[in-house]
């Protein structure tokens, strides 16, 4: 077989370039520490990493969503720390409100600081974070959550709950709306709520009550009325709601207990002919609402009888209040800290997870350097001996035989 000079030289070029090819391909991966510089160095393994990548870059992103998410929290947390040491003070002031030595003066006094704690707190419910959104008005963020005009409070925000994907599978509630923290809180025991009729002229008070058989219970209105003839005291329990009468003429004992319809509820003092109490089911009262009355009622002058019973009976029911407005507040916080506790554990998993992503990538297309350096090694020994190898060919020529 006859092979011409031009074959030669198509071959030995050829050869070359593919030496060549193949050693700058290794120092490409040597400089980049990449095993896998195209797809087609490995389709499979290539495709494998771009799906890992893929993930990583969205655990990346849940990362940045729980820092927003525990942000958001924090803020909210801070805040109802606040609301919660306000109404501590508005608790004090309540019982001190209730001492027999203050005057009407005294009490004018103390609903001027409770005026000036009601508007502190509702500067903590139209909080803003730091990008100037309101925290407790749901969906609208930029809409004032609470208005006030007063003594009266109105809430402007929705129902609304803001959600951040803190994970693949979970998404995280990072607000909560103004009716749910300040409003939603049941008032009296939480079952019923008991009051004196504002009419009344004995000493009658009435307690907050408490349940005594949740199965008997009929979340119906009663009234108590008294009737005292000749230095007899008796009452009547009346169902308001369906007009019949629960028992009638009970005799009155000071501070004894009254038990009907699974609540029971006791009244001491000396109660006056036609006086009335009233046990209703328990509805939800703003904490606005509960300092607002008990501002009103101080600013009322109520030295003397019957005036006295009636702050005592107003006190009481308050008290009560605030402190079902704690424990809302307490309840709420724990919620936030639950979820607080959440990011901390779903932003460890996420932790673990880039890890293991980082290491399958690594497995998948980082070089092994200590093989590309043979590789290069063998890769130039081959060049050069195909460079040698053309030199020697290239030069042959029959002429040197002629």
């Amino acid at each position: 077989m006859r092979i011409s000079s031009n074959t030669i030289y198509e071959v030995g070029t050829h050869l070359m370039l593919q030496q060549q090819e193949a050693l700058i391909k290794t120092q490409q991966q040597l400089s980049t520490g990449r095993r896998i510089l195209t797809p087609s160095d490995d389709p499979i393994s290539a495709a494998q990493v771009l799906n890992i990548t893929q993930s990583a870059s969205l655990n990346q992103q849940y990362s940045i969503n729980r820092i927003s998410a525990n942000s958001a929290l924090g803020l909210e947390e801070n805040v109802l720390k606040n609301v919660t040491l306000l109404l501590q003070d508005v608790h004090e002031a309540t019982v001190h409100a209730g001492s027999a030595t203050l005057t009407d003066a005294d009490r004018k006094i103390l609903a001027t600081e409770l005026r000036s704690q009601l508007e502190s707190l509702v500067g903590l419910a139209n909080t803003t974070d730091e990008k100037g959104q309101f925290l407790f008005s749901g969906y609208q963020a930029n809409t004032k959550p609470f208005v006030q005009a007063g003594l009266n409070v109105q809430y402007m925000g929705d129902q609304g709950q803001r959600l951040n994907q803190v994970g693949p599978s979970r998404q995280l509630a990072v607000s909560d709306t103004g009716t749910d923290i300040f409003e939603r809180i049941k008032n009296g025991n939480g079952v019923f709520i008991t009051a004196a009729d504002p009419l009344n002229t004995g000493t009658g008070i009435i307690d907050v009550g408490s349940v005594i058989t949740p199965t008997s219970l009929t979340g119906d209105n009663y009234e108590i009325s008294f009737t005292v003839t000749a230095g007899v005291t008796i009452y009547d329990i009346v169902n308001t709601t369906t007009g019949l009468p629960v028992s009638l003429g009970n005799a009155y004992v000071n501070n004894n207990t009254i038990s009907f319809d699974g609540m029971q509820l006791s009244i001491k003092g000396d109660p006056a002919n036609g006086d009335k109490f009233t046990v209703s089911p328990s509805t939800n009262q703003s904490i606005f609402e509960t300092v607002g009355n008990l501002i009103t009622v101080l600013e009322t002058p109520s030295s003397g009888q019957p005036g006295g019973t009636r702050l005592a009976n107003i006190i009481s029911s308050t008290l009560q209040n605030i402190d079902n407005s704690l424990e809302h507040v307490l309840a709420k916080q724990s919620s936030i800290g639950a979820r607080l506790q959440e990011i901390d554990t779903l932003e460890n998993i996420g932790s673990d997870q880039n890890i293991q992503f980082e290491q399958s990538l690594s497995h998948l297309q980082d070089v092994d350097f200590a093989k590309a350096i043979s590789d290069l090694q063998r890769q130039q020994l081959y060049l050069q001996a195909a460079q040698q190898s053309y030199i020697k060919i290239s030069s042959l020529t029959l002429f040197d035989f002629i």
